[in-house]
């Protein structure tokens, strides 16, 4: 059964200018300016109150649609989120007997891992757009990724943990890899 209108509205942060424009939501902040396109979803977006609420409407939405309304909003809170604070993923690296070696190049955008389970392959990973990667330096074989966007800092931190993927072995005996070990945002440090 359809439900002829659903909708849900959102608080918009201090310091946090967020526009619509034919269901493209751009949400700028201290940290930069971050852009989402929501075309693929039948939402009509509207900004309220002077540009202080986002409100999300479904008309005759069927049960997906109306799913659809609450994901759109957590994704704007995402975008809003990373234009505030900013998202930190630390990954560690996990080795029984060859240590992982690991340096970092291009400015802190790609990752070069060396001596993974004794191999003499160099495995390169460059970093997704806006994202950066450093060594911790309190914690040993620690990795800190930093960015705006959750899913470019997410992605990146699965790109790494691809790379160190055991083939060929048992998997319950051969834990090595680079794993996240901690999310959050920048602001927590």
């Amino acid at each position: 059964m359809k439900t002829i209108l659903s909708s849900q509205t959102m608080d918009i942060p201090e310091g946090v200018k967020v526009k619509v424009h034919a269901k493209k939501v751009e949400v700028e902040g201290p940290r930069g300016k971050l852009t989402r396109n929501f075309k693929h979803l039948n939402l009509d977006f509207e900004l309220v109150e002077g540009g202080r609420k986002l409100k999300v409407d479904a008309w005759f939405g069927s049960r997906k649609t109306m799913a659809a309304i609450r994901t759109a909003l957590s994704h704007v809170q995402n975008l809003i989120t990373g234009v505030t604070k900013g998202y930190r993923y630390k990954m560690r690296f996990v080795y029984a007997h060859f240590p992982i070696n690991a340096s970092i190049s291009n400015s802190n955008s790609s990752i070069e891992i060396r001596n993974f389970l004794g191999e003499k392959k160099v495995r390169k990973v460059d970093m997704l757009q806006g994202v950066t990667i450093t060594r911790s330096e309190k914690v040993k074989d620690e990795l800190v990724l930093d960015g705006n966007d959750v899913e470019l800092v997410s992605r990146s931190a699965a790109l790494i943990n691809q790379k160190c993927h055991v083939k060929n072995k048992d998997i319950r005996k051969f834990l090595d890899g680079i794993y996240v070990s901690e999310k959050g945002t920048m602001a927590e440090e």
